[in-house]
């Protein structure tokens, strides 16, 4: 009983706060979205790399979906090579940037 005690009483020592979840800036994003307009602003564009593929617009899309979705390529659980390597080139903050810009938009 007095090790459960003692491990509580250090654990309260060097409890850390959890990390504050970060918050998306659409302004932030207007610098880091380049790369994204040309593909996803474009009404019934196709891409041709690997293979003909319907891009999706993603404005007005939810930011929680948007982030999710930047997360899947940069973990390799989505695999389309242009936006793998976009998402791996993304820190948590830029991608909760670019999600809050196109979750602003119509």
């Amino acid at each position: 009983m007095k090790k459960l005690f003692v491990l509580l009483a250090l654990a309260g020592l060097f409890n850390v706060a959890p990390a504050a979840d970060i918050v998306g800036d659409p302004k932030a994003a207007e610098a880091k979205v380049s790369a994204c307009i040309g593909c996803h602003s474009i009404p019934g564009y196709k891409a041709t790399f690997p293979e003909v593929y319907s891009v999706p617009m993603i404005g007005g899309q939810s930011a929680k979906y948007i982030e999710n979705a930047l997360k899947a390529y940069q973990k390799g659980e989505r695999n389309h090579p242009t936006m793998v390597g976009i998402a791996k080139s993304l820190s948590e903050q830029d991608m909760a940037d670019v999600a809050a810009y196109y979750a602003a938009k119509n």
